[in-house]
């Protein structure tokens, strides 16, 4: 597997973030993953990828807060 992808949100205003990491997360091939940063936890994000990829991806807290939370998500 090649070196898993970083894609940091804090700066990309709020309205551009779920596309930006749909996009990310729609340019994956099976079982490769991308760890998202951002400033707090991507809580809704995780219920968004339920309703719309349920069962193509994992979700993995690397690091929660209080500034900075990391989630790996894997294509499945």
């Amino acid at each position: 597997m090649s070196e898993t992808r970083t894609l940091d949100v804090r700066e990309v205003i709020p309205r551009e973030r779920h596309p930006r990491i749909f996009s990310t997360f729609e340019g994956l091939s099976a079982g490769e993953a991308f760890v998202l940063i951002n400033d707090h936890d991507p809580a809704p994000l995780y219920y968004q990828f339920e309703a719309e990829r349920r069962g193509q991806f994992t979700w993995e807290y690397l690091a929660k807060g209080p500034e900075e939370w990391q989630v790996r998500i894997t294509r499945t």
